[in-house]
C-alpha cells in the first residue's frame, strides 16, 4: 500500500478532529438512530415518484383526503433505514404553503428515534431548546406513536420519535401502500445531514448541540481546509455519543466571490438542511443504477483521477470506474470513503443529497475539498450566481 501519512498530517493543520466519545450512563438524551426526514414540497405526489424513480425509494405509507386528512397529503417512502416523508399542503394559507413559498422545497424535520420522546423534550428544552411541539401520542390498530418537537436552525424542526410500541408502516393516520425497497439502488442508512447557518452563526449552533442535546464535536475545518481562488467556508461536525448521528454545520467565510453556503443561503432565504448524505456498501453500482434513472451529478473533470493512487493509497474499487462516474476518494488514518454529491433536487440551487460508502474513515472527504468546491463553482458561474 501506498503511504498516505504525510497527506493525512498536512490535513490535520487545518482541522480538528475529537476521539468518539463513548456513551455511559450520563448521556442525558441517548439516541438510537435517523428516523425519518420530511421535506415540505410543493407537489408530494410528483416528488415521490421522482424519489421512487430516480433515488430508488419505496413508497410505504400515504395521508391524504382519502385517509382523512382535510389539509395535508405525504408520501412516506424507505429504502434500508432511509425514510423520507414529502409534504404538501392542500390549501395556500397552510404552513406547509407558506414554508415552501419561502424556501423552496426543502427539510422541515429531522426526526430522530430516542427511547422516551418525552424525556428527550425535557432534557433538551430544560437546556435550552425551543420548544415547537410539546409531547404527544398518536394510536391506531398498529399501537401507540410518542412524539415531541423542538426548533433549530433557521425554520428547521428536530423531531424525537419513539417507536417501541407501534408497529404500523410508518405512523398513525397513514395507511400501507407498498413494500420497502422494492426498488433500491443500494442506499441504506443516513450518514450525515449538513446545515447551512449565516456567517457568524456557526458557534450559536455548535453550543445549541451541545448544550441541550449533548452532543460533541467530531472535527472542525477552517477556511483554510475548505476554499479556492474565490471562495470559502468553515464547519463544524457535531455528533452524539454513539458516533451515529452527525451534524456538520456550515457558515460562509469572506472570499472574493459569494460562496456556495452564501448562494443557499440567499435562495433558501435562510439557514436549512443543504444536503443529505446516504450510505452504500457499493457506490459504483449505485451511482451507474442512478445516472441511468437520470439523477444528475457534479461534474469532477478527469485530471483529478491522475495521480489518486498516490493520494489514497489503495482501495477496492477500479480507478477507471470512479473515474467514469465521478466519484471521489478519500482516506483519513482510520481509512478511506468514496464518495459523490448531486446537483441540487429541485429548481433553486439549495437541497441536495451525498452517496457515500466508508471503508473505516470517519472523515468527510477532506481531501476533496478543493476538487468539490471548484465544481460547485463552476455551476454557480452556470447559474449566474459566483
Amino acid at each position: 500500500m501506498i503511504d498516505t501519512s504525510a497527506r493525512c498530517e498536512a490535513m490535520k493543520e487545518s482541522t480538528t478532529v475529537a476521539p468518539l466519545a463513548s456513551r455511559d450512563e450520563t448521556d442525558f438524551l441517548p439516541i438510537k438512530a435517523f428516523d425519518h426526514v420530511e421535506l415540505y414540497v410543493g407537489n408530494a405526489k410528483q416528488a415521490a415518484v421522482f424519489y421512487a424513480n430516480g433515488f430508488g425509494f419505496t413508497p410505504v405509507a400515504y395521508r391524504g383526503l382519502e385517509t382523512g386528512s382535510r389539509d395535508i397529503a405525504s408520501y412516506a417512502l424507505k429504502q434500508g433505514n432511509i425514510r423520507l416523508v414529502l409534504s404538501s399542503a392542500l390549501s395556500a394559507d397552510h404552513e406547509i404553503s407558506r414554508h415552501v413559498a419561502e424556501h423552496g422545497d426543502g427539510v422541515k424535520v429531522i426526526a430522530l428515534e430516542v427511547p422516551d420522546a418525552a424525556a428527550a423534550f425535557e432534557a433538551a428544552t430544560s437546556r435550552g431548546a425551543r420548544a415547537a411541539l410539546e409531547p404527544s401520542e398518536t394510536r391506531d390498530d398498529f399501537g401507540v406513536l410518542r412524539t415531541s418537537t423542538v426548533k433549530a436552525y433557521g425554520d428547521t424542526w428536530l423531531e424525537f420519535v419513539e417507536r417501541g410500541d407501534y408497529a404500523g408502516a410508518f405512523a398513525p393516520g397513514y395507511r400501507r401502500v407498498g413494500r420497502a425497497n422494492g426498488n433500491s439502488v443500494g442506499l441504506h442508512t443516513v450518514d450525515h445531514i449538513v446545515g447551512n447557518v449565516e456567517l457568524g452563526a456557526m458557534n450559536e449552533w455548535v453550543e445549541f448541540f451541545g448544550r441541550a442535546l449533548g452532543f460533541t464535536q467530531l472535527v472542525h475545518f477552517d477556511d483554510k481546509a475548505i476554499s479556492t481562488e474565490y471562495s470559502a467556508l468553515m464547519s463544524k461536525v457535531m455528533q452524539d455519543g454513539s458516533g451515529k448521528i452527525k451534524f456538520p454545520i456550515n457558515e460562509p467565510a469572506e472570499g472574493k466571490k459569494r460562496s456556495q453556503i452564501q448562494e443557499f443561503l440567499d435562495f433558501y432565504r435562510g439557514p436549512g438542511v443543504q444536503h443529505i448524505a446516504c450510505q452504500t456498501d457499493d457506490i459504483v453500482r449505485t451511482v451507474r443504477t442512478m445516472r441511468e434513472r437520470g439523477i444528475e451529478f457534479l461534474h469532477i473533470p478527469g485530471s483529478y483521477y491522475e495521480n489518486l493512487p498516490d493520494r489514497v493509497g489503495e482501495i477496492e474499487q477500479r480507478v477507471d470506474d470512479l473515474a467514469e462516474l465521478g466519484i471521489l476518494a478519500d482516506r483519513d488514518e482510520d481509512g478511506y470513503l468514496l464518495q459523490i454529491f448531486t446537483k441540487p433536487v429541485q429548481d433553486r440551487p439549495t437541497v441536495f443529497y451525498e452517496v457515500i460508502e466508508r471503508h473505516g474513515a470517519r472523515g468527510f472527504g477532506e481531501g476533496n475539498f478543493k476538487a468539490l468546491f471548484e465544481s460547485l463553482e463552476k455551476e454557480q458561474q452556470r447559474r449566474g450566481n459566483l
